[in-house]
């Protein structure tokens, strides 16, 4: 992916899907105002929450925990990047697609230098956002096509009608899961 201009990214975000657009909704105006450092750290904080959203989705809607549990559980998580995707393909069964898990990595090398003080390069930063939108896109449509739900996105009734556990079998697959309580 090669975004050569401010226009052809605000071109880019426009192409994606409206759940990408509205989970991203200030990136357009911070794009236009800002230097491009704030909208990628404003991508990369969004990224971040879908990311925690997907391991919340999937804990509470295909494992059944309860949800304030769930919440807890995954709030006193720490994780790094190689641990999310670990973590990722313990609680879905299967992986990050390999393209996205790709896209990503270029654009963390891209924030990394940034938030280490190095000089930012603006044809580094448009693609590093654009990187983030194409893997949030990636990400939706596979939990959507093997989950039913859009962890960058709107997750309201995301879970059914589903029971769920009760708070004490709740406990017990979060600490199976290796996601205590803290």
């Amino acid at each position: 992916m090669e975004i050569k201009t401010k226009k052809t990214l605000l071109k880019f975000y426009s192409a994606c899907s409206e759940d990408i657009r509205d989970y991203f909704e200030h990136l357009p105006s911070l794009i236009e105002k800002y230097p491009l450092e704030v909208a990628l750290a404003y991508a990369f904080s969004r990224l971040e929450r879908g990311q925690n959203m997907a391991l919340y989705g999937c804990v509470v809607k295909i494992h059944k925990v309860d949800v304030s549990l769930a919440k807890t559980a995954l709030r006193n998580q720490h994780m790094n990047r190689d641990g999310f995707i670990k973590r990722y393909k313990e609680l879905f069964g299967f992986e990050i697609p390999r393209e996205a898990q790709g896209s990503l990595k270029k654009a963390e090398s891209t924030r990394d230098a940034i938030m280490h003080g190095k000089k930012p390069i603006q044809a580094d930063m448009r693609n590093a956002i654009g990187q983030v939108l194409a893997y949030a896109e990636a990400m939706n449509a596979q939990i959507s096509a093997k989950e039913n739900f859009k962890p960058f996105g709107n997750m309201t009734g995301f879970k059914g009608r589903g029971q769920a556990l009760d708070k004490r079998t709740s406990r017990w697959v979060l600490k199976g899961m290796q996601l205590g309580l803290g």
